[in-house]
């Protein structure tokens, strides 16, 4: 892992990617086109401060709220509609989040307008529903990081005031160093302090929503560590937390294995859904 630049991006990248998400955007068209769904829906001023929401078929009991990889640069989440299906299948409400990028915004300033998506996407599906159905955050890459920063921050709030009730952490970077030394950097303009300020790694705490911890098998060995870490700190905190390694996976394969019923990655989000409704019933 002495080479940054190899393990966070060439080391990443595999000959299939293009048409890999080019498939994953044929796939989304068709979501899209089968419907029910609202898409750009406004959280902000900002240009991308925008959701897309597909409703649970039938009765739902929760949400799932997803941000989307692209190093906090790039990607876009019309490509990533795709996973809503499945989760819309068995009850789940699904809100894909875009958020401001760097450069135009500072990464700090980025998590702040993110974060201001968790109250209108609560709103929306909320309507109609007598109880406040639990909302689990979903993070892929960049948006992994985004997604903890949010639990991290509804730890903070007192007992009444925690929104979130689980997250899914997939292919994240909550260590932020290494990146210093990468092509990452021009746009994320980051200095060794405020690499350090901005790796939730180093603010875990106790009273933060359980985890699912995920990576693929076949990513590099820093993105897998990022994930191994990542578990251990908010294990030790005294937080729920699961790991999944997955089999004959990499960075942008391993959606396919969270979008497909069956599949142990997709059955893992399922336990943690339910454990949730479980913890809220007690």
């Amino acid at each position: 892992m002495d080479d940054p630049q190899f393990q966070y991006v060439q080391g990443q990248s595999r000959p299939g990617f293009p048409s890999l998400l080019a498939d994953y955007e044929a796939q989304s068209l068709a979501a899209v086109a089968a419907g029910p769904c609202a898409l750009d829906q406004r959280y902000g001023p900002a240009e991308r401060q925008t959701f897309d929401f597909f409703p649970a078929r039938g009765s739902a009991h929760g949400t799932l709220a997803y941000f989307h990889a692209g190093y906090w640069q790039s990607r876009d989440k019309s490509t990533f509609r795709f996973i809503a299906p499945a989760f819309a299948d068995i009850g789940m409400n699904v809100a894909l989040v875009n958020y401001p990028l760097c450069p135009t915004v500072s990464l700090p300033a980025l998590v702040v307008a993110a974060s201001a998506c968790v109250r209108p996407i609560r709103h929306l599906a909320n309507e109609g529903v007598t109880d406040a159905l639990p909302l689990f955050l979903v993070g892929h890459s960049a948006g992994a990081h985004i997604a903890i920063e949010l639990a991290l921050a509804d730890a903070h709030a007192d007992t009444k005031g925690r929104t979130i009730d689980g997250v899914i952490a997939m292919s994240g970077i909550f260590d932020l160093a290494p990146l210093v030394e990468t092509s990452l950097n021009d746009k994320l303009q980051l200095d060794a302090a405020s690499a350090a300020a901005c790796s939730p790694l180093h603010r875990v705490r106790a009273h933060a929503a359980p985890i699912l911890v995920v990576v693929g098998e076949e990513e590099t060995p820093a993105f897998i560590d990022q994930s191994h870490r990542l578990h251990e700190a908010w294990s030790d905190a005294g937080n729920r937390s699961a790991l999944h390694l997955a089999p004959r996976a990499d960075h942008f394969s391993l959606l396919q294995h969270f979008a497909s019923p069956g599949d142990p990655l997709f059955e893992e989000v399922n336990c943690l859904i339910a454990s949730a409704g479980r913890r809220r019933a007690a």
